[in-house]
């Protein structure tokens, strides 16, 4: 497939899990992809190799998405590295578990859960908007639990996401004029090493969905490379569920 053939992706948070699946996907279409890691600096190697040796083009560029300036730095050392910027994927995220009873313990945490998944993204969007033009695309993962929270300790973090999608919609209407699209991608449980689907508990999760299983990071990874070709363009201010129906 190439019909991303000539275009420049950044993706945050791509070195593993669903970040690496939308790296992996959008370099099979064509895209030359440049993705962010904080400390996995081995599997973000191996994942430039693994892209290149396969005749894609891929960088990785050391920025921790809770902090503004180094989000500015990763888009504008795509631009330099890369040439330009038509693709940005928000896939940098954190999750704590942080019950509002015990909320002493626990604001140091939704501080920096705010700073990585609401900041880091406005951040991200912010910069990015200077150098997209026509046909440019901002996809930002979000988290089925923005629609539905069905267990107690979760609320910052489903909080933060509801405000991704919320922000997806007003850039929307804020990049419009300007050919630009941006929608937000709603993944329900998904097996990655973080959050693996063998577990007494994913055993629950499970049962909350309509096909009964977790998805595979490369399902994810699918609605994403659609929103960013050429067949989404009329798609904006969306929000995709890829959530095997639980919230059905």
């Amino acid at each position: 497939m190439s019909n991303l053939a000539n275009k420049i992706a950044l993706v945050t948070g791509g070195s593993r899990g669903i970040g690496a699946a939308i790296v992996k996907r959008l370099a099979a279409d064509g895209a030359r992809v440049a993705f962010t890691y904080v400390s996995a600096e081995d599997k973000a190697n191996a994942l430039v190799s693994e892209i290149n040796r396969a005749g894609g083009k891929a960088i990785a560029i050391r920025a921790n998405s809770g902090k503004v300036k180094e989000v500015e730095h990763a888009v504008e050392e795509t631009v330099k590295q890369l040439g330009s910027l038509d693709i940005l994927v928000n896939s940098a995220g954190v999750t704590v578990y942080s019950p509002v009873d015990n909320a002493e313990d626990t604001l140091p945490a939704l501080e920096q859960l705010h700073a990585v998944n609401v900041t880091g993204v406005a951040a991200a969007v912010r910069k990015a908007s200077k150098y997209l033009g026509e046909g440019g695309r901002v996809i930002n993962i979000g988290s089925s639990t923005a629609d539905r929270m069905s267990f107690a300790g979760f609320a910052d973090y489903a909080a933060s996401k509801a405000a991704v999608a919320a922000y997806s919609r007003g850039w929307a209407r804020d990049l419009g004029k300007k050919g630009i699209t941006v929608n937000t991608v709603q993944p329900g449980p998904t097996a990655t090493d973080m959050n693996p689907d063998n577990t007494e508990f994913a055993s629950v999760v499970k049962a909350e969905t309509a096909l009964g299983r977790y998805a595979a990071p490369e399902e994810i990874a699918a609605v994403v490379a659609f929103l960013a070709g050429p067949d989404a363009s009329y798609i904006t201010g969306s929000t995709i569920r890829v959530d095997g129906g639980q919230n059905s």
